[in-house]
């Protein structure tokens, strides 16, 4: 399955009509993990639906309400530590550094561009209570996305951190963000080591950011 592809449809899972004052309202410490998945995604497109120029579809502004206004909902940290997997534990602390933050401007990018597809008013979302997955403090929020009929699955997984849930997985089309990156990261590590992971991902966002 194509990598970029799963990237680029999660942000559909974002597209639900609130009020900007009630997605901020939210108290993250203390918030369900199903309560914390709509405020992420709702905050994000009701800002983005409300502004002359990320309504617009200026990729810049959109970027950054999702770096503003997303990110605190999740722990990318986490992410990049599974995605990268084995490879993590030799990786230096410098190393690390860069792998998280190349990763999450590779995801935070890849959310903004796919947003800004989608701002108009006329999708649906829905949400389902948690289940869990790996015990009390790792679980699923399953969403639902009605779209001119159609409808998607998308499912977020968290994690219960000291500062209340955090999202730190996607699953789209059947796929987890996680163990798709993980299998393409997997193969550069053993081609490349660790620096040549961290290259391909300062080239890959140093490409994207030129093509923009």
């Amino acid at each position: 399955m194509n990598t970029h592809r799963i990237v680029s449809l999660i942000p559909l899972a974002a597209v639900a009509v609130v009020s900007t004052v009630q997605a901020q309202a939210i108290d993250r410490a203390t918030a369900s993990p199903d309560k914390l998945v709509r405020a992420a995604v709702e905050g994000v497109i009701t800002t983005i639906q409300s502004n002359p120029e990320t309504r617009s579809g200026d990729l810049a502004k959109i970027t950054a309400v999702v770096q503003r206004q997303f990110l605190p909902f999740t722990d990318f940290q986490r992410t990049t530590r599974l995605a990268v997997g084995a490879a993590w534990k030799d990786a230096t602390p410098e190393q690390r550094t860069q792998l998280h933050q190349q990763f999450e401007a590779l995801l935070v990018r890849s959310y903004a561009v796919s947003l800004s597809q989608l701002r108009d008013q006329n999708v649906k979302f829905r949400y389902q209570p948690a289940q869990a997955a790996q015990g009390p403090n790792d679980v699923v929020v399953q969403t639902r996305v009605m779209n001119n009929g159609d409808e998607m699955q998308i499912d977020y997984r968290l994690q219960r951190t000291p500062s209340g849930w955090r999202i730190y997985d996607i699953n789209m089309m059947g796929a987890w963000l996680i163990e798709v990156y993980r299998k393409q990261f997997a193969d550069i590590v053993a081609r490349s080591g660790v620096d040549g992971l961290v290259k391909y991902l300062i080239n890959h966002n140093a490409k994207q950011a030129a093509d923009a």
